[in-house]
């Protein structure tokens, strides 16, 4: 008898430990809440962009040489843009209402009325190899990392170049901090995070990064300070301390990640990895993060975009075995 009290105390203590470790993890979680079909979209899919006005999703099928134009409001594809050399950043610019496609195939930016889907104009790259696009709106400046090794500053209303970054091999992700006036890049075939001065357009600093290989996506919390690191060798994702370049943090991740975000209101950090998950990391403080859910998307949906406006996390999952692309859309949901 006394051996069944035992029994019985340890169940319900475990359940109660169960409970309250659940509990004390952040409410917030991302639901599965629609999948929309990206008829005729084959090979990889790179980064996607948000058009808040008309309320579409702009997908830049990389492999496809297509950008996909998907209506959220009906769930559907209502425009493929043809005719592009290899989509892989893309931007949408809200003063002009203008989506910006940088290339990797020619190193073209190729500038599309939002509306109209018409091509405005096209500017050429030093180098080939455009990339990823970032938007300082308080400047009015487009930047386009591209090649070998550089940024390329874009006047956002003329599309004049204004200046022309060196960096010491082809840029990753990159991230704009507007107050510090600095500009934080992911150099990830020189293992290293350089940072730039966002008004001289000059390195102002070299951190190099031996923890972790291929350090491809980046996310900034400008708030604490800390930068998200996604790297692929191995799966980690890095947190570092923006201003002094030291890692806070070494968290497991799944493998292939190519985009991360932070959610500053739930203090969440979601990555997108190829492997065939999302993993969300709550930030408990600012040297403090611990993975809180994983959650199964497909394999290969490694690129994703983060609208806050609409709290939901959209992940593009390319044509796999059979099943048709798509994109899937990620709700957060808070638990009542």
């Amino acid at each position: 008898m006394n051996k069944l009290k035992v029994v019985a105390i340890l169940i319900i203590t475990f359940s109660l430990n169960n409970c309250l470790a659940q509990t004390s993890v952040s409410n917030q979680e991302l639901q599965l809440v629609a999948s929309i079909q990206l008829p005729n979209v084959s090979g990889r899919i790179d980064h996607l962009a948000y058009d808040s006005k008309n309320q579409t999703i702009f997908v830049a099928a990389l492999g496809n040489n297509t950008v996909e134009v998907v209506d959220l409001k009906s769930k559907k594809v209502i425009r493929t843009i043809q005719g592009l050399h290899e989509p892989q950043g893309i931007k949408y610019i809200p003063e002009n209402n203008v989506v910006f496609v940088a290339n990797g195939k020619n190193g073209e930016c190729d500038i599309y009325n939002a509306d109209t889907y018409q091509l405005i104009n096209s500017i050429k790259m030093p180098a080939g190899d455009a990339d990823n696009v970032r938007y300082d709106v308080t400047a009015g400046k487009i930047f386009i990392g591209y090649g070998d090794g550089g940024i390329s500053v874009i006047d956002a209303k003329t599309f004049k170049q204004l200046a022309d970054i060196k960096l010491p091999a082809h840029p990753e992700s990159f991230q704009l901090d507007i107050d510090s006036k600095t500009i934080f890049v992911n150099v990830p075939d020189a293992q290293m995070l350089v940072t730039m001065d966002l008004n001289k357009y000059s390195i102002t600093d070299k951190w190099k990064i031996e923890v972790a290989k291929a350090n491809f996506p980046m996310a900034l919390d400008e708030t604490n300070h800390r930068l998200f690191l996604g790297c692929r060798n191995p799966a980690k994702l890095l947190v570092i301390n923006s201003e002094s370049g030291n890692i806070i943090a070494q968290i497991d991740i799944d493998s292939d990640t190519d985009d991360v975000f932070y959610d500053s209101p739930s203090k969440q950090i979601y990555v997108s990895c190829g492997g065939g998950y999302v993993d969300i990391i709550k930030q408990f403080e600012p040297d403090k993060y611990e993975v809180t859910t994983r959650i199964e998307s497909r394999s290969g949906a490694r690129t994703s975009l983060f609208v806050p406006e609409l709290n939901q996390l959209l992940i593009a999952a390319p044509a796999r075995s059979g099943s048709e692309a798509q994109l899937m859309i990620y709700e957060k949901k808070i638990k009542k």
